[in-house]
């Protein structure tokens, strides 16, 4: 070939290449790095509200927070005047990513088989295209733990697992699960084994009744089993800390407790009864596992012993029946008040993805039973990122956190208010979904003659 031939397909192919990327791009808009919020009520839940403030976005995370504060050249401005401006609701118990439809088991993976899976990790799991996601993020859940082997609103986590694996905290954006993960193993998920003489037959759909000394020997059976494993992860985190890997034989359920016996990664016990909760505050203590009780219904009755052992609780939702038909109707709307006033941290968590989305309201039936409302946002903002250890990342609006933001035309805990304004990893997030298009689908129907 000769040189001049060469050279014009050198210059050629450049332009092509300059033209493909010219219209690759072509129409599309620059991202928006800085967003500034401003002349909203500002609900910072870490102070004070600021009457006339503004919220400064800049790369994902909160640059400024204040009634006079600098905003940047290149910000994309929203006027909030008339608004008010919090921190995004923060949902500490869901199956959100696991669970589309609970009747059609190809879209549900909350559990494995067996009853002992510390190694199995949520995030491996989680659908981020799943449609409960925009129409939770829509009321203002801005971030969820995604717990395996829980949900449901009976006794216990309701996996069908003792160990079942590890939850995973998750922003509600993102195309592929990393752009959407807080953090990867943020507890181990401890269904605590319960002394069950009843059970439902679902070949049968009746219910069959067991002996109390055969459900004893169950219960003190899958005691025995929890130890062993624990032991036995307490040797293993031995001989991963005494040589190489070729020293010993890699067992990877072992080795997802190895952070939990060593108490670097906290122990979500889903235990209700008082009884349940009693024993296992006493095993965590013995074992030296640092306990977070989920569910709890009965966990009034145990305050002075939660608070004296400084363990915090993941409040179920509190529309539900109670436990005993003896117990007053109103018991579980209001022990959020009886734990706070007993000094006993506690969260409200959904537990559930089809009606995550009414968290706020949750916290507002609290409210009508005596709880303050500072506590009952706290109680779905700052104290689940407080409980979970996140609380330098979420939970309030904060320089340095991430900008995870609602603008709303009210109070985020009343079923009425919309939110305006969605933010989620500092980027402007689409308040579409799913229910929403239902409802303007049907709204405009063809009327009949």
């Amino acid at each position: 070939m000769r040189k001049g031939t060469f050279s014009r397909l050198f210059s050629f192919a450049i332009a092509a290449g300059l033209l493909f990327a010219a219209s690759a791009t072509m129409g599309q808009e620059k991202p928006v790095t800085a967003y500034a919020i401003t002349h909203g009520k500002v609900f910072t839940v870490a102070g004070a509200p600021i009457e006339d403030g503004t919220v400064v976005i800049q790369d994902g995370k909160i640059a400024a927070v204040g009634a006079n504060v600098q905003i940047p050249a290149d910000a994309k401005v929203i006027d909030a005047k008339g608004l008010e401006v919090y921190p995004g609701l923060f949902d500490p118990i869901t199956q959100m990513g696991l669970r589309e439809i609970g009747a059609v088991s190809a879209t549900v993976d909350t559990t494995e088989t067996g009853d002992f899976n510390p190694d199995v990790v949520a995030a491996e799991a989680i659908l981020p295209s799943s449609e409960h996601i925009p129409v939770t993020r829509a009321s203002g859940i801005t971030e969820v733990l995604v717990v395996p082997a829980s949900g449901g609103f009976g006794g216990g986590g309701g996996g069908g697992n003792i160990f079942g694996g590890q939850a995973s905290a998750i922003n509600m954006a993102g195309w592929t699960i990393n752009d959407m993960l807080i953090k990867k193993s943020v507890a181990m998920v401890l269904d605590w084994p319960e002394i069950e003489t009843r059970s439902f037959d679902f070949s049968t759909f009746s219910v069959k009744e067991k002996p109390y000394t055969e459900a004893k020997q169950e219960y003190e059976k899958n005691l025995d089993k929890l130890k062993d494993w624990l032991d036995e992860a307490r040797h293993y985190a031995v001989a991963m800390g005494h040589g190489g890997k070729a020293d010993y034989d890699r067992d990877v359920k072992l080795e997802a407790l190895v952070p939990v016996v060593r108490g670097q990664l906290p122990v979500l016990v889903f235990a209700d009864r008082e009884k349940d909760i009693k024993n296992a505050v006493e095993f965590c203590e013995k074992e030296k596992l640092k306990m977070i009780l989920a569910g709890g219904e009965e966990a009034y009755k145990v305050k002075d012993l939660l608070r004296s052992k400084d363990i915090p609780v993941i409040l179920r939702p509190m529309l539900t029946e109670v436990q005993d038909d003896d117990d007053p109707y109103d018991v579980l709307l209001t022990q959020p008040e009886v734990l706070r006033e007993a000094g006993v941290k506690f969260a409200i968590g959904s537990f559930d993805n089809a009606f995550a989305r009414r968290l706020g309201q949750n916290a507002a039936n609290a409210v009508a039973h005596g709880l303050p409302y500072d506590e009952a946002l706290k109680a779905v903002t700052l104290y689940p990122a407080e409980i979970l250890g996140l609380a330098d990342q979420v939970g309030t609006l904060e320089t340095g956190k991430i900008a995870n933001v609602i603008v709303t035309n009210g109070d985020p805990l009343e079923v009425t208010t919309d939110v305006k304004y969605l933010f989620i990893k500092g980027q402007e997030t689409s308040l579409d979904n799913k229910q929403l298009r239902l409802y303007e689908k049907y709204l405009h129907r063809p009327k009949e003659d």
